[in-house]
């Protein structure tokens, strides 16, 4: 029997991955900021919602198509940018965008990721955006955008949430640092994976594909380009910044990272059509705001003039439901996606896609409602009174 085949959820397939991956990797995708309370709140802010079937509603004929920044998809998902995902699965990336081109859905491919901009252009003729940071070096950022504009990527998703590298502790204890710190643990760790060992070594050495040639006197080094990448974050970047970015690309235009409705309203000004609420899965400031508790002011700000996307903590069908009840166009996922990779390369992709999908459409019809007929009436929050302004 294939293995994938017992995972029913994206819970069965981050077991899997656990059991395949060296902890210190696992733990690379799976951990959050310091105490990790924004990564566990992530989770928990879905389970403040109930959700309010509507019954003896036509569902027969259920359609999952929804269209984001311009861009038709089979159903409201896209595939969060996720750096170095060659050192979860030799196939990395490629993957990860075939999959999602076969499911009808956006792939988001990372500046830093371990496959080139080209090679994901060339590789599929799916949705695609390409994720990017105002860089110190401008020069580079519009040879990011000239070349993912020659790629075909269809949009751009600046994120701007990342002016310093959050502190990831489970990777300090692990020593998955860099340069790695190679602790007797670490070692043993690395040692008990061989799987994991040989499926790494059967592919080209890994690389941040993006910026070879760019890091001085890297010649091809890991560890010299991660700290050429990390000495490119901007301290000083500006919405000023973000406009001249958005006037570079000339195209569809998101900013990830949000998490106010003031920011919302200055992404609007400045010309964005996709607005992404999202605190980087918990990845850099700890105690940062759900985004699902944020969501529905941001809506309400952004008032039809952008898409919205939620991302961080979708592990449901149910979660996507309610994203979308409180105004959402998509849900955007990382961390499932990547265990069903860590487990099962391109197949448990597709797994993970596959159950989102029969998930979402499940729900839907048990609610009772359409995608575009989804709205504040099919949730009702927990413990607060009928009366109070969203539960009337």
């Amino acid at each position: 029997m294939n293995p994938l085949e017992s995972c029913h959820d994206i819970g069965d397939l981050r077991a899997a991955a656990r059991r395949r991956l060296p902890r210190a990797v696992f733990d690379f995708i799976d951990g959050g900021a310091e105490d990790e309370v924004t990564l566990r709140g992530n989770r928990s802010g879905f389970g403040r919602y109930d959700l309010v079937p509507e019954v003896l509603t036509d569902v027969a004929d259920l359609a999952m198509t929804t269209t984001v920044m311009g861009q038709d998809i089979a159903y409201p998902l896209i595939l969060a940018p996720t750096g170095m995902s060659r050192i979860f699965h030799r196939d990395g990336e490629r993957a990860v965008a075939a999959a999602a081109a076969k499911a009808g859905i956006i792939y988001s491919l990372s500046s830093a990721s371990s496959v080139s901009i080209e090679e994901i252009g060339a590789l599929t003729q799916g949705p695609k955006w390409f994720q990017i940071y105002v860089w110190r070096d401008r020069s580079l950022v519009r040879d990011f955008i000239a070349r993912a504009r020659a790629a075909d990527f269809q949009a751009l998703c600046l994120t701007v949430d990342v002016q310093v590298l959050g502190n990831r502790q489970r990777d300090l204890h692990n020593g998955l640092t860099v340069p790695p710190r190679f602790t007797p643990r670490l070692v043993l760790d690395l040692a008990w994976h061989p799987r994991w060992w040989l499926g790494l070594l059967a592919g080209p050495p890994l690389e941040m594909a993006n910026v070879v040639g760019k890091a001085p006197g890297a010649d091809g080094d890991l560890r010299t380009m991660m700290r050429y990448v990390d000495s490119q974050f901007d301290r000083s970047v500006t919405w000023d910044d973000a406009a001249w970015m958005i006037r570079e690309w000339g195209g569809p235009f998101a900013i990830k990272g949000i998490l106010s409705a003031e920011d919302a309203r200055r992404a609007i000004d400045i010309g964005v059509a996709g607005i992404i609420v999202s605190n980087h899965g918990g990845r850099q400031l700890d105690q940062a705001a759900a985004p699902i508790d944020v969501l529905p002011e941001i809506v309400d700000a952004v008032a039809g003039r952008a898409d919205v996307i939620l991302d961080g903590g979708v592990r449901r069908g149910t979660d996507v439901v309610k994203a979308l009840a409180l105004g959402a166009k998509a849900c955007m996922v990382g961390r499932p996606y990547l265990y069903g990779l860590a487990a099962g390369g391109g197949a448990g992709v597709a797994r993970a896609l596959g159950v989102f999908r029969s998930e979402i459409e499940r729900d839907l019809r048990l609610v009772g409602a359409a995608i575009d007929d989804l709205g504040p009436r099919h949730l009702r929050l927990k413990d607060v009174p009928r009366g109070y302004p969203f539960n009337r």
